[in-house]
């Protein structure tokens, strides 16, 4: 009678008592790299595709507008959050095309495919840090400097969590996300131990900034007081804290966390760009000729002391002096707020202009504006 290898069935007991056991057919794991069939290209890479262009195509009409109001208000911040969103967004892109051509039957395609979202992941986090930061410490700064110093310390920040990750994900991938019968190891932000802890991180911070205002630092703090801010934050509060349920349940064996966390990475990677968006430019993007609603600046962009501002809503914040103070120290920005420009002082014609559509300013003559103001000053 052949003795039965005792250390050998030791070992391969240990091994699987070790290892999170996750079919390869699982719905939310097979829904991560399943192709179509007929052009080998990644379901999940189409799903973020897929909004990430119609975002883009969106920006690209409004494109001409946004440029010629950027010009017009001459604004750091604006043009620095507008760079963020297209920048993002065009990476974002670019990953889903370059990952829909790898050919994953290839080793070197799996470590192509997980540097590319870490790239991404970085310039995204980078972008969110960035937001947070002009909000709680440069809300009144308005120089490009103190800009440039906030990006490049974010950047910083941003890629030493990205090469951990990076790292991680090389060095150390996680079983929950290796694929045993293709023999490829699909993106798993890090690995569930990781990808928890950043998410309970990120979520403790936002929850953090959301209780702020109900604290004595608000009487010590410039803290913004504009309500869609404070949605932004409690919507990425939200997804971390999502998340961090899904990568709980997956460390206790709880297959269904990873359908929690593909639902977050989703919802992150389409949704975070135009939330950036939609909650700090499109109002200035979308004012109206009808309202003169943004802090003029003359041709040598001097700033004008003696504007006014008239607040109903927020009587507390009646003099606003940087373009950071309207993206975050008012709610409604452009639709509460009323300038008065002295009769010393001239209105930038050119954004008098922009608030038009640029179809409608064809002939638009500079020299026939300020004729205009100085017989109005006569």
């Amino acid at each position: 009678m052949a003795v039965p290898n005792t250390e050998t069935n030791r070992l391969s007991i240990t091994k699987s008592e070790n290892s999170t056991t996750m079919d390869n057919d699982h719905f939310c794991k097979l829904i991560l790299y399943l192709e179509i069939p007929s052009v080998n290209i990644r379901i999940w890479d189409v799903a973020i595709l897929v909004p990430n262009l119609i975002f883009m195509v969106y920006l690209v009409t409004k494109l001409s507008r946004a440029r010629l109001k950027l010009r017009a208000a001459n604004s750091p911040i604006f043009l620095t959050f507008y760079c963020l969103v297209l920048f993002n967004v065009f990476m974002s892109i670019l990953r889903c095309l370059i990952s829909m051509t790898l050919n994953y039957s290839n080793l070197a395609a799996d470590s192509i495919n997980i540097t590319l979202w870490v790239v991404v992941k970085c310039f995204f986090l980078a972008t969110e840090m960035s937001v947070i930061v002009f909000a709680l410490a440069f809300g009144h700064m308005e120089s490009r400097s103190s800009i440039r110093y906030v990006l490049i310390t974010t950047s910083l920040i941003s890629l030493v969590y990205s090469a951990s990750q990076g790292a991680l994900e090389i060095l150390m991938p996680d079983s929950v996300f290796r694929i045993t019968s293709k023999d490829l190891n699909l993106f798993g932000h890090g690995g569930v131990l990781f990808w928890l802890i950043s998410s309970v991180v990120f979520t403790m911070l936002y929850l953090l900034i959301l209780v702020l205002p109900f604290t004595r630092l608000r009487e010590k703090l410039p803290l913004p007081v504009n309500r869609s801010f404070y949605v932004y934050v409690l919507m990425l509060a939200m997804l971390n804290g999502i998340g961090s349920i899904g990568c709980a349940f997956l460390l206790i064996k709880i297959t269904e966390g990873l359908c929690i966390v593909d639902v977050t990475t989703f919802l992150y990677f389409t949704l975070f760009t135009p939330l950036v968006y939609v909650t700090f430019l499109s109002t200035f993007f979308n004012v109206s000729q009808s309202s003169i609603m943004f802090s003029y600046k003359a041709q040598n962009d001097d700033r004008i002391e003696d504007d006014t501002v008239s607040l109903p809503h927020q009587p507390s914040f009646s003099s606003l002096k940087t373009d950071s103070d309207y993206i975050y120290q008012t709610d409604h920005i452009y639709n509460n707020t009323r300038f008065s420009v002295s009769d010393r002082q001239i209105a930038n014609p050119l954004y008098n202009a922009s608030l038009q559509s640029p179809d409608s300013i064809t002939g638009y003559s500079m020299d026939e504006q300020t004729i205009t103001s100085d017989e109005q000053k006569n």
